[in-house]
């Protein structure tokens, strides 16, 4: 007989976030694949018969459905509703980064293994027009060999006590078929440890969410799809991560426009002697290095 066991966690409990999640599924056909699905979202998914992974959830109540299918297409559904207690601390918000002193850059070093083609490149704040409150960052990326990058960053200081980051960004763009990818990254260097929390929009790669696998160096699709995103608008994106452990960084989610999906991915990082944190914005180019601008507005870090 078909069914799912559940062992962690409870039905009506109160959990921490990240949340432990124990399950397991059978049938008398093989097990496929089992899934998280939380809020009607899904979060986590397995090719096995078993799952045990930890979640990082919104504080509040979730409404969770653990899922199995077996070989003849057959499912199998435990829900289950769980709160996750506390509240998320008030933090520190550094807001209007994009009108900040002090953006450094580079084009060498924006390429694969830090040492890629050098580009053409600018950026000139406080723009009137298109602009959210008068005052945007307009970035441009131009030059003549193909796939040349640019990489913007901001140091704000070092803040070792800070484990969790909200990076929030409005940006707007005309060219929907110049850009090889947009990439949006905070990075915190503590403790011996440099966590890259590294994404891109990768709109003519591999058309997803890209995180960054800091200790392996290279780019992780996640399945969450970013064709090339609306032009002539505002884009409201908002990432959130944290780190964990001594040496782990984890992907919670992306909000891209008002939609929210869990990513929920975790890697380890790099040693690193040094001690910053910073926000980044990079500009990749295409075949065949067609320019094209990016403008960014209200950028925030809030961390706590």
């Amino acid at each position: 007989m078909a069914s799912i066991t559940v062992s962690s966690p409870a039905n009506g409990a109160t959990v921490g976030s990240p949340t432990q999640f124990t399950a397991s599924a059978t049938s008398p056909y093989p097990v496929t694949a089992m899934m998280i699905y939380v809020d009607n979202v899904s979060v986590y998914t397995t090719y096995t018969a078993s799952l045990n992974t930890s979640l990082a959830l919104a504080p509040g109540a979730h409404y969770v459905v653990v899922q199995s299918w077996d070989s003849t297409g057959a499912v199998q559904k435990a829900p289950l509703n769980i709160n996750v207690a506390g509240s998320a601390p008030a933090g520190t918000t550094i807001a209007d980064i994009d009108q900040r002193s002090g953006w450094q850059n580079c084009t060498v070093c924006a390429g694969a293994g830090g040492n890629g083609t050098a580009a053409s490149f600018s950026l000139t704040q406080n723009v009137a027009s298109p602009s959210m409150d008068g005052r945007a960052a307009h970035f441009w990326l131009g030059g003549s060999t193909p796939y040349s990058d640019a990489l913007w960053w901001n140091q704000l200081g070092a803040e070792p006590n800070a484990r969790h980051f909200v990076y929030d960004v409005y940006f707007y763009y005309t060219n929907p078929n110049a850009p090889q990818a947009l990439e949006f990254d905070v990075n915190q260097s503590v403790g011996g440890i440099k966590y890259i929390f590294g994404t891109q929009c990768d709109i003519r790669g591999s058309h997803q969410w890209d995180v960054w696998d800091g200790a392996s160096k290279h780019w992780v699709a996640t399945g969450i799809a970013c064709p090339a995103p609306p032009t002539y608008r505002w884009n409201h994106l908002t990432w959130e991560f944290y780190r964990s452990g001594t040496n782990q960084g984890t992907f919670v989610a992306i909000t891209l426009n008002g939609v929210k999906t869990y990513v929920n991915r975790t890697f380890n990082q790099i040693p690193s002697s040094t001690n910053e944190l910073n926000v980044a914005f990079q500009m990749d180019g295409n075949y065949a290095q067609q320019a094209y601008d990016v403008w960014l507005d209200k950028i925030s870090l809030t961390y706590w």
